[in-house]
This record gives structure tokens, sequence and C-alpha cells, in this order.
């Protein structure tokens, strides 16, 4: 792979590593929310959408990872 093309990668990279840390900037929000409700709301739908909510991003978090462990791997 030629310089310019690293390059290019290495700027995809960053940007999708912006991308993660502001998601999980707002996943700590969500769980900061969740665990902070009253009692008498845990265990209720809105409880369990923000817990959903927060697995989802999760997940969102890993999928982001794995990307850029794949473009890495496509420098090489």
């Amino acid at each position: 792979m030629n310089k310019p093309r690293r390059k290019q990668l290495d700027e995809i990279i960053s940007k999708i590593n912006e991308i993660r840390d502001e998601l999980e900037s707002v996943m700590n929000d969500e769980e900061e929310y969740r665990d902070n409700m009253p009692e008498n709301l845990q265990g209720s739908e809105r409880y369990e959408m923000a817990d959903s909510a927060c697995d989802e991003m999760q997940s969102a978090i890993d999928s982001l990872e794995e990307a850029v462990s794949s473009i890495e791997e496509a420098q090489q």
C-alpha cells in the first residue's frame, strides 16, 4: 500500500476514534441516568429502555473498534 492511501486510512481511523469517543460519552451519560433512577423506577419500562440503549451503544462501540482493527490490518 502506498503512502497516500495509508494516510487516508489513518485519517479514517482518526474519524472513527472521534465518533467512538463521542458515543462513549453519550453512553456514559445514559448509564449515569439509568444508575441514578430512584428504586421505584428500577425495573420499569423507562429503566429497561435506558439499559437497552446502553447495551446497543456498547455494541456499536465494539463494532467501531473492530473496524479500526480491520483497517490497521489492511495497512500492513
